[in-house]
């Protein structure tokens, strides 16, 4: 299990093999940020799926709650009732909608499914019949995953009973490629979405997610879902990132060897040194999150100066040239710099060929979490 405690002992941060600061402040300023910019708190939810992204929903959701959040989306039936014990009083979604047999549990944790096909929308309506409570519903623009395609759009309009009863407590589509302003699929999406909510109950309605937000007021509806951009995450790729950088990652040097020219570094002898130098070896793998496509790439800071990752990454540790850094700096025991402002997650994940969601999703639970700030 992770150790997440503000008071950490000394002895835990000294023999912790990598350490995972993650600001809860920085969270909250990227949610008012957002806020902001549709307009108001209430019209602003957040997603603390896959445990607030790797960084602790159960830190994350109360500091946004405290911030003024008032309604939380997660994946799945067992992150919402975990997050209800968190946050009893706001208003949790789940994304993945409706399983056989859920509807009770859904109604005892207080959670509103989405709805994402006719049958999942004919099990909530015998049961909301019955007594049951809200759900939102999910229209599929483009995407092709979960929500009403064309078709079932069609037949449930074409018998609109099956909503009887139902507090639709929403109604959400999701953009395809938000990430790029110019795709023609966005105006596309919004028409449609549009076109869908008109023939539609009222209820509010949320298209945009968090790069969606700043494709402009159009695309922002009754209120949003941003996601990734809370916890740091660019979401105007090709520009300068507004939202703060939220985590801080770091690994500890284990050992600092002398290495000869032409001698290879680890496995598949996959890196040849091309003079005498100093290779430092992390303890930080593919098990914690430095994923195995970063071989070779990117680099690493070590007290200010960067250092190239050679060779590949193996499972539990990573292999730095430290040749051109101080020995005094660059030594057993030591802390490197692998997630910081200066090397964001974004960088991180452009080295390793992927995107931050995917970094942060995928950082190991090995790393001891220090949560700052927040409430309280």
């Amino acid at each position: 299990m992770p150790v997440s405690d503000r008071r950490c002992s000394q002895r835990a941060l000294e023999r912790a093999p990598s350490i995972l600061e993650i600001d809860l402040d920085a969270i909250v300023a990227n949610w008012r940020r957002l806020a902001a910019l549709i307009g108001a708190p209430e019209r602003c939810a957040a997603v603390v799926k896959a445990d607030a992204y790797g960084l602790g929903a159960a830190q994350v959701a109360p500091s946004l709650f405290a911030a003024g959040c008032r309604l939380f989306f997660v994946a799945t039936l067992d992150e919402g009732i975990a997050l209800r014990r968190i946050v009893p009083a706001a208003a949790i979604a789940v994304l993945n909608g409706l399983m056989p047999a859920e509807p009770a549990v859904f109604a005892r944790a207080r959670l509103m499914p989405v709805l994402n096909d006719l049958g999942q929308i004919a099990a909530w309506h015998g049961f909301a019949r019955r007594g049951g409570g809200g759900a939102m519903l999910h229209l599929d623009t483009g995407m092709a995953r979960l929500g009403l395609a064309k078709d079932e759009l069609a037949r449930l309009l074409a018998a609109p009973d099956l909503l009887d009863g139902i507090a639709l407590a929403g109604i959400l589509s999701h953009l395809a490629c938000a990430g790029d302003p110019g795709d023609p699929m966005n105006a596309a999406q919004r028409a449609d979405f549009a076109a869908a909510l008109a023939h539609l109950p009222s209820a509010p309605a949320s298209l945009a997610a968090s790069s969606g937000l700043f494709l402009g007021r159009e695309y922002h509806f009754d209120f949003a879902r941003p996601g990734a951009a809370l916890y740091g995450v660019n979401p105007t790729p090709g520009h300068p990132n507004p939202m703060q950088q939220v985590i801080h990652f770091k690994g500890r040097i284990l050992q600092v060897r002398e290495i000869d020219r032409d001698r290879t570094v680890g496995y598949g002898a996959a890196h040849r040194m091309g003079r005498a130098g100093r290779i430092a070896t992390v303890a930080v793998g593919y098990a914690d999150g430095w994923l195995r496509t970063a071989g070779h790439r990117g680099s690493v800071g070590i007290s200010g100066q960067r250092a190239p990752v050679v060779g590949r990454i193996s499972m539990d540790l990573l292999t730095l040239d430290v040749t051109g850094i101080d020995p005094a700096v660059a030594r057993p025991g030591a802390l490197v710099d692998l997630i910081d402002p200066s090397y964001d997650v974004d960088a991180a994940a452009a080295a390793a060929g992927t995107i931050g969601y995917e970094i942060l999703t995928a950082i190991g639970r090995r790393a001891l979490r220090l949560h700052r700030g927040g409430p309280g």
